[in-house]
């Protein structure tokens, strides 16, 4: 049919509508319906339609309803107009109701006068010397007589050429298929904004056709991801998404995805010059189905219960019955795809299916009996259960996209199947059992909040029966991990957690036993337990070593390593975490499913930290960069998370500030994205952090007093320290003397109960001279000992940073009294120690007042 317009009002050069006007206007034997304006995201298809013509002489554009088929034929005759001198002519087979006329309405659009007795035959006979562009559009429905027609005219006519357009092959000799994609969508986990949405052609129509309609969009950047939203919802059919853009002017951008969410709306209606088939979206589909034979038509119902892609043993298992066995299933989803109404992609070695939203919704909406919609969900959510149970455990320690795109499809019908099994009417043992085996699923891919949301309903579920065993364990210990990750170190989280590890230990497997130490130990991290937590660290360490596996050894010495580096242990923390790096050669395989972060890239980024408190400050970036590069490459949300947190807190320290910058902007993005809360909280602390030590105390100050009171909410102590320190200097910074030194009194008390040792000498350092800031007569001698005890405590932890930042601070307090000779003494053989970093800011304020004169 003539279709629908791709277009809104656009600018376009003269000189490239003379030359299309020009060239039409030098044939006017030609019979084309008019050219668009301008056609999006088809260029590409439109040249190799045109080649492949060119080269074969009979191609089929075949496609769902509403892709475009119609739209692109036409452009490509517009394309070959001047090559077939004029002889290009459109022929609209959607009118037509009887297979019967096909011929003689091809003649007649040529102007030729034949035999009603034998039309095809005198139109063959015509064609037989002529060279010519016959463009047959709308063939599904008189398909027979369509390829009957299109067959003889190839094999007679050599020098003919023959494009049609239909929603499934014509499957004659001769015949070239050509399989027209929908327009190409902006995909979901990219970071979206105006610029990147704007280069995919499904958006671009969006946005045409809602301006066209009367929208005024003035499209922000939060905007983005709920046009690119829209598209995907559509599926980058141009139909469906020029209908939906259509209701931008009335609804506004946010309710119209929200009414596509709600229920894909099949009966918005499009341009009134459109075919009656074309007005909706439910007309289209009305088309479509009306063609089908009553098994397909049962098929597609069935198929309906799938969102998303599916395997053939999936289709093969729900579709099948007592009264449907495989070979007819075979044979209809071959159909299917043949008619465009099931689409199908290769994936290695196998296919894979996926009915269209617009389709899915089509086929929900039709009347089916409610015991069969029962059991299809049952037969479905078992099929699912089934797969994770052979492959769930496994799948998410790949740490590719690639080697997991296979089963990732999967996930969405794991999603509908727990739905159905937790409502009205489900099954509650499937759904447990399939919460559990989902689990590790939603962890690896860092869905926490999802994963939060199905184990809680799981747990709620079980009984007497259900409880105490594997699949408690396994719902406990993801329940535990995700609220940790998603609300902090709240108490449901450490019950969740015990909970989890009374099973394990009473079951005595020591592989299970490691996966809930690994989540406890970070809880009492988080919660700023660091005793605590180091306890939990050393079981792991004995258990790891009675397993022989490189990722439970990776994860024991990572674990052992932050705690040691925590409670200022810094020699022992290294050779923990270099320990991590080195177990074997870099795995595929990781915590992600069961910790919920990778823990080799963690002892990667406290390694960066070790470094720099040891005196290494190149080193120190050089790893935490490596670090957040790997934690990139394994394309893990809260794991990059981790990443740049503790890249930000060297960066920082080295006064790297353009680059803490950078990081901090990514972190926040990234939290903010992917919902983790804690760290967004953490990038509003570091972005306070940064105005301190840009001069702008006054706003540094309030971003991280804000900071503070939301971690100290949640709890989320395992950063709170440094983050005092550098409150405690903004306050200072805008004269509040004795609330800053309240404040680093509060932290040193609180660090000595917590056990996080490793701040300790900076904390004295900062005391001393907030102490020197106080108007008393005994303020030297009370700064001095809080440096000397700092240098005392750097030296017994090995932290030559700490150790040189107190040396430089008590050295200007000597000069400042004029010591100068002691100054020198103390601070030369310090700055002598470093052989790397001297352009940091540390290392150049020392070579500063070494340089002084005295």
């Amino acid at each position: 049919g003539r279709g629908y317009c791709f277009v809104a009002p656009v600018s376009r050069s003269d000189s490239q509508n003379n030359v299309v006007g020009e060239v039409v206007a030098s044939y006017p034997q030609a019979n084309l319906p008019g050219r668009l304006v301008r056609m999006v995201g088809r260029t590409g298809d439109t040249d190799a339609l045109s080649t492949q013509l060119a080269d074969r002489r009979f191609v089929t554009i075949v496609g769902t309803g509403g892709v475009g088929k119609t739209t692109v034929a036409v452009a490509v005759g517009h394309d070959l107009v001047e090559a077939f001198a004029g002889a290009v002519h459109f022929v609209d087979l959607g009118a037509l109701s009887d297979q019967s006329l096909v011929a003689t309405t091809v003649a007649s659009m040529l102007g030729l006068s034949l035999q009603p007795d034998d039309p095809t035959s005198g139109l063959v006979a015509y064609l037989a010397d002529k060279r010519i562009l016959l463009i047959l559009d709308t063939c599904e429905h008189v398909i027979d007589a369509a390829a009957d027609l299109a067959a003889r005219i190839f094999a007679a006519a050599p020098q003919a050429h023959l494009l049609a357009t239909s929603r499934e092959p014509l499957q004659v000799e001769g015949e070239h298929v050509y399989k027209l994609a929908p327009l190409e969508c902006a995909p979901g986990d990219l970071e979206l904004n105006t610029f990147v949405v704007n280069s995919f052609p499904a958006t671009q129509l969006f946005l045409e056709r809602a301006a066209a309609s009367g929208a005024r969009l003035d499209l922000q950047d939060a905007d983005a991801a709920i046009v690119a939203g829209i598209c995907r919802k559509l599926d980058g059919v141009p139909l469906a998404i020029e209908l939906a853009a259509g209701r931008v002017a009335s609804y506004g951008l946010q309710k119209t995805a929200e009414l596509l969410d709600e229920r894909l709306t099949l009966l918005w209606p499009g341009q009134r010059s459109a075919p009656a088939r074309q007005k909706t979206l439910q007309a289209t589909l009305d088309w479509s189905y009306g063609l089908l034979s009553e098994f397909e038509r049962l098929l597609l119902r069935r198929l309906a219960v799938f969102i998303g892609h599916f395997s053939i043993d999936a289709a093969l298992e729900v579709a099948t019955s007592a009264t449907v066995d495989d070979t007819l299933v075979f044979g209809a989803i071959d159909s299917l795809v043949a008619k465009s109404m099931v689409a199908a992609r290769p994936a290695g070695a196998t296919m894979r299916y996926r009915l269209l939203d617009t389709t899915r919704a089509y086929a929900l909406q039709l009347d089916v009996d409610d015991a069969e919609l029962a059991s299809l969900a049952a037969r479905h959510a078992t099929h699912y259960l089934r797969w994770l149970e052979q492959t769930g455990a496994e799948w998410p320690t790949l740490s590719s996209a690639s080697q997991r795109s296979l089963q990732l499809a999967g996930l969405a019908n794991v999603r509908v199947a727990l739905d159905w099994c937790f409502g009205p009417g489900g099954n509650i043992e499937v759904g447990v059992r399939l919460a559990a085996a989902a689990a590790p699923v939603f962890l690896s891919m860092s869905l926490l909040a999802e994963c939060h949301r199905w184990m809680a309903r799981a747990v709620l579920a079980l009984d007497d029966a259900t409880g105490g065993g594997s699949e408690e364990m396994l719902l406990q210990a993801a329940l535990g991990v995700s609220l940790m990750f998603t609300h902090g170190g709240k108490d449901a989280a450490r019950v969740a957690l015990n909970r989890s590890l009374a099973i394990a230990d009473r079951r005595g497997d020591a592989l299970d036993q490691l996966q809930i130490l690994g989540p406890l130990q970070m809880f009492h991290l988080r919660k700023g337990e660091f005793k605590v937590a180091l306890r939990y660290a050393e079981r792991c360490t004995v258990i790891a070593a009675t397993l022989e596996d490189s990722v439970s050894i990776t994860l024991a010495h990572s674990l052992m390593g932050i705690s040691l580096h925590l409670s200022g242990e810094l020699g022992r923390a290294q050779t923990a975490l270099e320990a991590a790096l080195r177990c074997g050669p870099r795995s595929d395989r990781t915590t992600t499913n069961y910790l919920g972060f990778d823990g080799r890239i963690l002892a990667g980024a406290i390694l960066a930290r070790t470094l720099w408190l040891q005196g290494y400050p190149d080193r120190a970036v050089e790893r935490a960069l490596l670090t957040v590069e790997d934690a990139e490459v394994l394309n893990h949300p809260l794991t990059l998370s981790i990443a740049l947190v503790w890249a930000i807190s060297v960066l920082l320290w080295v006064g790297d500030l353009v680059r803490a910058e950078e990081h901090i902007d990514r972190l926040f993005s990234h939290a903010e994205f992917h919902s983790l809360g804690p760290y967004l909280a953490l990038g509003r602390g570091f972005k306070g952090e940064l105005a301190i030590r840009r001069g702008d105390a006054g706003s540094g100050v309030e971003s991280l007093r804000s900071c503070l009171a939301e971690l100290h909410a949640a709890p989320y102590e395992l950063l709170t320290t440094p983050l005092n320190i550098s409150f405690a200097q903004g306050l200072a910074a805008t004269g509040r003397f004795a609330e800053a030194l309240s404040l680093i009194e509060d932290t040193i008390e609180q660090v000595e109960a917590s056990g996080d040792l490793c701040y300790m000498p900076d904390l004295l350092r900062v005391k001393g001279n907030l102490v020197l800031a106080a108007p008393q007569a005994s303020a030297d001698e009370e700064a001095e000992l809080c440096f000397r005890r700092s240098l005392e405590l750097s030296d017994r932890q090995g932290a030559r940073a700490w150790e040189l930042r107190t040396a430089i601070d008590l050295a200007s307090l000597l000069a400042g009294r004029g010591r100068h000779e002691a100054a020198q003494a103390l601070l030369q053989p310090i700055f002598a120690r470093f052989g790397e970093g001297l352009e940091t800011a540390d290392l150049r304020s020392a070579a500063r007042l070494l340089a002084t004169p005295n």
